[in-house]
């Protein structure tokens, strides 16, 4: 069994009238202003799916500028995870500008059978000095109906591109540490935070935390794969494509001829998103 635990769907309205998105939400503009960036429906992701073997994939929002985008593209997941129960699970995105309204669209989509929350951008919300407190009411309702928060994540070193935002392992760790009981899933190798389990404090305190695989090839060599096994062990590491951004094929290639120990490529692939979950292999 293999499971995508970070793609993107978005509804066919958006690909058509893309440029009204990208005039009225400016996370949206940062990642989709050119032409070249990919957009896919949820039909086209089971497409990618069936061709390159991959049985279940999480289909993500984002936390997308303007909460009216939020609301358009959740609609369209629950639509989406309705329509293919076996093949699909739902996270929902929300704006973190009102807390109120964030904790109120969480719970409309708990109703609609959504099991996570994410792809959230906590820099809006956290600045340099963070003070992850202000969360507490997303991460109240995230630990109620016991939903996995996945954010994206930022190096705080290395090539900018569109969309690479601030969320770097000082801010990701300020929240780990705020809300210890919740399950973390950070995007992108957590921006380099399984580094620093090299400090005994932070290895602590990452008891909760995963790591997806989402857009490696574009960010680490190869060899990303058997460090971070090293320092966090294999029951962190979660497959990610980031479909459309990259091909599901392409990663799983790389996880294919990553030198893993004995038993860690099922564990990648499927074993530890299962546990995580809640849900069995068949």
């Amino acid at each position: 069994m293999i499971i995508d635990f970070h793609t993107h769907v978005f509804p066919p309205r958006i690909e058509e009238n893309r440029q009204r998105y990208i005039r009225s939400d400016a996370c949206f503009a940062e990642l989709y202003s050119s032409p070249k960036a990919r957009l896919a429906t949820a039909d086209e992701l089971i497409h990618s799916m069936d061709r390159d073997g991959v049985d279940v994939s999480v289909i993500l929002s984002g936390g997308w500028a303007t909460q009216e985008l939020c609301v358009e593209i959740n609609d369209y997941i629950l639509e989406s995870i309705a329509r293919y129960p076996k093949r699909l699970i739902g996270f929902c995105g929300t704006s973190l500008q009102s807390m109120e309204v964030a904790v109120s669209e969480i719970e409309r989509c708990v109703r609609g059978g959504i099991r996570g929350v994410g792809e959230l951008r906590l820099e809006s919300k956290l600045p340099r000095d963070p003070e992850p407190e202000v969360l507490k009411p997303v991460a109240d309702i995230i630990r109620e109906h016991g939903l996995v928060l996945l954010v994206h994540a930022s190096e705080p070193v290395g090539h900018l591109y569109p969309g690479k935002g601030g969320a770097t392992p000082d801010i990701l760790y300020s929240l780990i540490t705020c809300f210890p009981e919740i399950k973390l899933v950070c995007a992108h190798w957590g921006g380099g935070l399984p580094f620093y389990a090299l400090m005994p404090e932070v290895k602590a305190a990452m008891n909760n935390v995963y790591f997806d695989t989402a857009a490696s090839p574009f960010l680490y060599i190869p060899q990303v794969y058997r460090q971070v096994v090293e320092l966090v062990g294999t029951e962190k590491v979660l497959f990610g494509s980031d479909f459309p951004l990259l091909a599901q094929k392409r990663l799983l290639r790389e996880i294919e001829s990553a030198e893993l120990p004995p038993g860690a490529k099922e564990m990648v692939l499927s074993g530890n998103a299962c546990r995580l979950l809640g849900i069995t292999a068949e």
